[in-house]
């Protein structure tokens, strides 16, 4: 399995960064998840934490080293994420509950799966286009009878993970990757103010490494001081017989070997580590650097 990824989140201009990002894998398989959140109830960069953990930690159990059903880990275990967030809600004793987004994605064996929750987005570019992307759960995005002038505020979402109610998501076909093919995962401040077809010619113009912060920038500045959070992870799949090679392969490392960005792992007694936006921004600058070290030592 070959593949070059870059990840990129800034706070803009809010007070905290609640978005979350990241990306796990092992010889067979890669998970990607981003969270968004949520504005408007307490803690929501925990909810968005305890998703990343929750997936990922899942994600290193299943994956030996591929997934037996990846439609139904995916459901299984964004369903775990929400349970995991009501019973960190649940011991805080908390009046209100931590609320995220999400969207996650599975490669493995030449195919893309994903799974979403609200209006964190996926998009999908090949050759040059937008193939598809995924419909937010809000009502902005429901289906409306034709003809309506019902306003319509697109911040109203539908779903989410640590709502009492129990949530709504979809899962994707599998759909089968072509060289070159982009897939990206973003929170609303991005698509919020960069529309779709900028965003897929911007991915497709160039290398995943210059197309996510290019992006991000975009987004800030369009944004302006009051701009939401800004976070992406950027994939590019290559074929085996693909030409390039410059991003990471899995094609040498042995069944055993889990690698990633996320602190996989989920919280006991309704604790989390506190993740400051410094350590945040650090730690992507860190896995960012190794992978253009990666890159240059094959080229």
């Amino acid at each position: 399995m070959k593949f070059s990824v870059f990840q990129v989140s800034r706070k803009g201009g809010r007070p905290k960064n609640e978005d979350r990002m990241g990306y796990c894998y092992t010889r067979e398989s890669g998970l990607f998840v981003l969270a968004d959140g949520m504005g408007g109830h307490p803690e929501g960069e925990v909810a968005a934490q305890l998703a990343l953990q929750t997936i990922a930690a899942l994600y290193q159990r299943d994956a030996r080293p591929g997934l037996k059903d990846v439609k139904s880990f995916l459901a299984a275990a964004v369903m775990s994420a929400h349970q995991q967030i009501m019973r960190y809600a649940s011991a805080k004793a908390m009046l209100d509950t931590p609320r995220t987004t999400v969207v996650a994605a599975v490669l493995q064996d030449g195919l893309a799966t994903w799974i979403h929750c609200g209006d964190s987005r996926l998009y999908v570019v090949r050759e040059g286009r937008l193939l598809t992307r995924t419909r937010d759960h809000s009502h902005a995005e429901r289906p409306r009878p034709h003809g309506s002038t019902e306003p319509v505020n697109r911040n109203l979402l539908l779903t989410c993970l640590g709502s009492p109610c129990t949530p709504m998501f979809e899962i994707s076909e599998p759909l089968v990757l072509q060289q070159g093919d982009r897939l990206m995962l973003c929170s609303d401040g991005i698509w919020g103010v960069l529309d779709d077809e900028l965003i897929a010619r911007t991915l497709a113009s160039r290398a995943v490494s210059d197309a996510a912060p290019e992006l991000v920038e975009m987004a800030l500045r369009r944004a302006g001081r009051t701009g939401d959070n800004a976070t992406l992870v950027a994939v590019e799949w290559e074929t085996p017989d693909g030409a390039g090679g410059r991003g990471i392969s899995t094609d040498h490392i042995s069944d055993d070997v889990f690698a990633s960005t996320i602190q996989a792992g989920m919280p006991s007694d309704g604790e989390i580590d506190d993740l400051d936006d410094d350590a945040i921004e650090r730690s992507i600058a860190e896995i960012n650097e190794a992978i253009r070290r990666s890159a240059a030592r094959r080229g």
